[in-house]
């Protein structure tokens, strides 16, 4: 059976350096999304992780069973954040934020596999986001991006780096603001969670 470890075949994305902001080009890769509203951790946060990890697994056990016979580690979680008014991220109006959940997927997927494993999931759980599952191609293109480490609530002198990072390359912030969680929350300690933050400029 052949493995492939995608964290290192996409490493330029996967990976990332505390010390330093990179531009990075994001081409179109394909993901599993569940968009919603509100704070981190709400009950519709929780329920769209819920969803998107039981058919990401789903589908990462139907490759390895199936004449492909590749064994593949499921992607990190990411998620877009965004905002009407952009003051609500200053203000702390979590209410307000918006988000896409993700996680991506292997060339290997197609549409046709994702509904197959979304019937196989409904079929043994109830999931209240899983009709909320979607299989988009999303494209960032031209990114600045840096790592995070320790609590989500001490990321902004982090993202103030990434922004001032853009504007000394005269480029001009566009697109909706990224994480990749390369951490498992519940097990690793907040002051040792990792989480790449990337933000989409034009120049």
């Amino acid at each position: 059976m052949e493995k492939r470890d995608y964290k290192k075949l996409l490493s330029e994305f996967y990976k990332a350096s505390a010390k330093k902001v990179v531009a990075v080009y994001v081409p179109a890769m394909n993901f599993l999304t569940v968009t919603g509203k509100g704070e981190p951790g709400s009950e519709s946060h929780q329920q769209a992780i819920e969803a998107l990890y039981s058919v990401a697994y789903t589908l990462k056990f139907m490759i390895k069973k199936s004449e492909l016979a590749i064994d593949y580690g499921v992607m990190p979680l990411e998620g877009q954040w965004w905002a009407d008014d952009m003051n609500d991220f200053i203000t702390g109006n979590k209410q307000n934020w918006q988000w896409q959940m993700m996680i991506m997927q292997p060339e290997l997927i197609t549409r046709e596999l994702v509904e197959q494993a979304m019937q196989t999931v409904a079929a043994k759980k109830d999931l209240p986001a899983l009709d909320k599952v979607q299989f988009q191609s999303i494209a960032e293109g031209k990114c600045a991006q840096t790592l995070h480490v320790g609590p989500f609530s001490e990321e902004g002198p982090t993202v103030e780096r990434v922004h001032q990072h853009i504007e000394g390359l005269g480029g001009q912030l566009s697109g909706r603001h990224k994480e990749v969680y390369l951490s498992d929350i519940r097990r690793a300690r907040p002051e040792n969670w990792k989480t790449i933050i990337r933000q989409p400029y034009s120049a």
